[in-house]
């Protein structure tokens, strides 16, 4: 499902190359979960974002699905954002203007693949039943982060992307958010990575790698 190889990207800040990933290469099969963890600043959101299609590598190849992403152009990238990769994002980047039930189907409508039944199955597994109608501020932030699942998965994407997807969350609702979300993607059969600082939920997926100084370290 996903394939990195020879991953390489940097930034110039004040006329300084700063090396952020160094040659990495890691591979997702269908349906499988994997962990990235890695120090603040080791490069693991950079990556996500690469394999996202929200930024350009400098060097190597992703391919998601047998396609090669770099051969997209912007519009191409976010086609595949909308159907193929799903990104659920540590600070839930819900839409203000809509509610609960606008959110959970905003993204299916996108890529054309609404599906009322499956909306409402994934509302109902998530505890959001009698939050439907309210709005992104009228709800806590492990309901926010559950809405945004939820607009992830209604989708029905191949490879779901998480950035810290528990980090604005204490302990036990973060626990109950992953531990859900671990249950739908496998209801889907999509692949799953996701990036955490915390080894204790690292644990809780097949697969794990850990980031060092923009290198995949054992």
């Amino acid at each position: 499902m996903l394939d990195v190889s020879d991953l390489t990207k940097g930034y110039f800040v004040d006329g300084v190359d700063h090396p952020v990933l160094r040659g990495v290469d890691l591979s997702l099969d269908a349906g499988a979960t994997m962990a990235l963890t890695g120090e603040s600043g080791s490069g693991k959101s950079t990556l996500l974002h690469l394999i996202a299609g929200l930024d350009r590598p400098d060097g190597g190849t992703i391919a998601i699905d047998g396609r090669d992403i770099g051969a997209l152009d912007d519009r191409g990238r976010a086609q595949l954002r909308r159907g193929t990769v799903g990104v659920v994002f540590q600070q839930f980047n819900l839409i203000p203007s809509l509610n609960v039930a606008a959110n959970i189907a905003f993204q299916a409508r996108l890529a054309g693949r609404q599906d009322a039944a499956w909306e409402r199955a994934l509302t109902e597994r998530l505890g959001l039943t009698d939050h439907i109608r309210k709005y992104p501020e009228q709800l806590s932030g492990g309901q926010q982060q559950r809405v945004a699942i939820g607009r992830t998965l209604a989708a029905r994407p191949k490879l779901v992307l998480a950035d810290e997807p528990t980090g604005n969350l204490d302990e036990e609702t973060g626990e109950r958010v992953l531990h859900l979300m671990l249950e739908l993607v496998a209801q889907t059969g999509a692949a799953l990575l996701m990036v955490t600082h915390s080894m204790r939920l690292a644990e809780r997926m097949q697969q794990r790698l850990h980031l060092q100084r923009g290198r995949i370290r054992p």
